[in-house]
C-alpha cells in the first residue's frame, strides 16, 4: 500500500531531502546537493520565492519505507501576470514503480484543481534560476550542482501516464582547445570601437557587488521573450546576491558596459563542483567545505551558467568581447573543458553563439505537461 505524507516539520523535510541520497547511493553520476542549502530553499522565512509562490512537499511511503518525493508548486506571478494557469512540480524522485509516481502526481493535481488551474508541468522549480527538466539522454554523464539527475524510467513513467513533452533543453560541452581566438579577436575590437563598449573584469567579490543589481535587471530584460520566463523580483535579487555571488570566482564574472556605464551584456561561469559535492556527501562540515574550496581554486572544468545581452545589442556580436575576455582568463587558469547549462532547444540565438567551438550535445532533458 502506498501512503502519501506531506512534509511539514524539519524532520519531515530532512527525510524529503535525503531520499535521493538513498536512491542514488553509489551512483557515480548523481551529484548530491548540500542538505543545509536545500532546507533553506524550502524555508518560507528565508527563500523570497515564497513571496510570489506556494509549495507543498510530499513523501511517498510503501511498507514504512520512503519510495518517492515531489514538490507541488504554484508560481502566482506566472498565473496572474502571464495568465499561465499552471501548477508546477519539482524535486521529483521515485523508485521504478509507476503506481508511486501516479500517487505523488495526484497531489499536484489536487493543488491545481483546488486553484482552478488548467495544466501541470514539471519537473521545475520556483523560478528560472532553479533546476529544471527530467533527463532523457546522458544518463552516463556526471551531473552538475545546477541540474537534477535521474534514471531513464522517470520519463517513461510520465509518458505512460499521458504526459507530453513541453520544453526541451540541451546541454553541450567542448574542450577549451576548440577555442580559436582569431574567431572573435577581430570582432572584439570592431564591436568595442563601433558601439563604444568596454569589458569589466574583477579580481574581488567586493568589486563585483555594486554591479549585481544592474546585472539582474539585464537578466530580466534579455530573457523576457522566452516562453518559460518569470522575472526575478527585487527581493530575490538580494537573496541570490548574498547566496551565490560571493561563492563565484570574481574573475569568472564578465560584464560589458557602454560609454554611460550601463551594462549591456554579462556572463557568469563557475568551476565544476560535481566531484567535490560527491565527496562532501551533502554536508559542509567537517570536510565538505574543503572539497568545495579546492574545486573553486583548482577545477579545470568550467560551466557557463548565465549569459545575457540587452535586446538592443543582440545580433551585434557583443559576445565576442565576453569570449575574448574568457579566453585569456581560461588560458591563464589552464582550463581544459567547457560545459553549458540547460538551454532551451528552440533558443536558436543562444545555440548560434557557440557554433565556432564545435560543441557536442551530451545531455537532453525536458519538462512534461498534462492537462488537468
Amino acid at each position: 500500500m502506498i501512503t502519501i505524507k506531506e512534509a511539514k516539520t524539519k524532520s519531515d523535510l530532512l527525510n524529503f531531502i535525503k531520499f535521493p541520497f538513498a536512491l542514488y547511493k553509489n551512483n557515480k553520476y548523481w551529484v548530491p546537493p548540500i542538505i543545509a542549502d536545500e532546507l533553506e530553499t524550502f524555508d518560507k522565512t528565508k527563500n523570497p520565492a515564497f513571496e510570489n509562490a506556494e509549495a507543498y512537499f510530499f513523501i511517498a511511503y510503501k511498507n514504512d519505507t520512503i519510495v518517492g518525493r515531489i514538490a507541488a508548486i504554484i508560481n502566482w506571478s506566472e498565473v496572474n501576470e502571464q495568465q499561465k494557469r499552471k501548477v508546477r512540480f519539482g524535486w521529483f524522485d521515485v523508485i521504478d514503480d509507476i503506481e508511486v509516481t501516479k500517487a505523488l502526481l495526484e497531489k499536484v493535481y489536487e493543488l491545481g484543481r483546488k486553484n482552478n488551474l488548467e495544466h501541470v508541468e514539471g519537473p521545475m522549480g520556483f523560478s528560472n534560476l532553479d533546476k529544471v527538466g527530467v533527463l532523457t539522454e546522458g544518463f552516463d554523464e556526471i551531473g552538475t550542482m545546477i541540474t537534477w539527475y535521474n534514471l531513464p524510467y522517470y520519463a517513461s513513467h510520465f509518458e505512460q501516464l499521458g504526459y507530453v513533452k513541453e520544453k526541451e533543453y540541451l546541454e553541450s560541452k567542448f574542450p577549451f582547445s576548440n577555442v580559436k581566438p582569431e574567431i572573435f579577436e577581430k570582432a572584439n575590437e570592431l564591436v568595442k570601437k563601433r558601439y563604444q563598449l568596454e569589458p569589466l573584469n574583477f579580481k574581488t567579490t567586493k568589486e563585483v557587488m555594486p554591479h549585481v543589481d544592474k546585472m539582474f535587471d539585464l537578466f530580466n530584460e534579455s530573457y523576457a521573450s522566452l516562453s518559460s520566463f518569470v522575472a526575478i523580483t527585487d527581493v530575490q535579487k538580494e537573496y541570490f546576491k548574498k547566496k551565490y555571488i560571493s561563492f563565484i570566482n570574481p574573475e569568472f564574472i564578465k560584464f560589458v558596459e557602454d560609454k554611460d556605464h550601463n551594462i549591456v551584456a554579462f556572463s557568469i561561469v563557475m568551476p565544476s563542483f560535481s566531484e567535490a559535492l560527491q565527496k562532501a556527501k551533502g554536508k559542509l562540515f567537517p570536510f565538505g567545505f574543503l572539497h568545495l574550496l579546492k574545486a573553486k581554486k583548482q577545477s579545470k572544468d568550467m560551466i557557463f551558467y548565465l549569459i545575457g545581452v540587452h535586446p538592443e545589442y543582440q545580433n551585434k556580436a557583443v559576445t565576442a568581447i565576453i569570449f575574448n575576455e574568457y579566453y585569456h582568463t581560461f588560458k591563464e587558469k589552464g582550463v581544459i573543458n567547457c560545459f553549458r547549462t540547460p538551454e532551451l532547444a528552440d533558443n536558436l540565438a543562444i545555440h548560434n553563439l557557440w557554433k565556432h567551438f564545435d560543441p557536442v550535445v551530451h545531455k537532453r532533458r525536458c519538462t512534461y505537461r498534462k492537462e488537468l
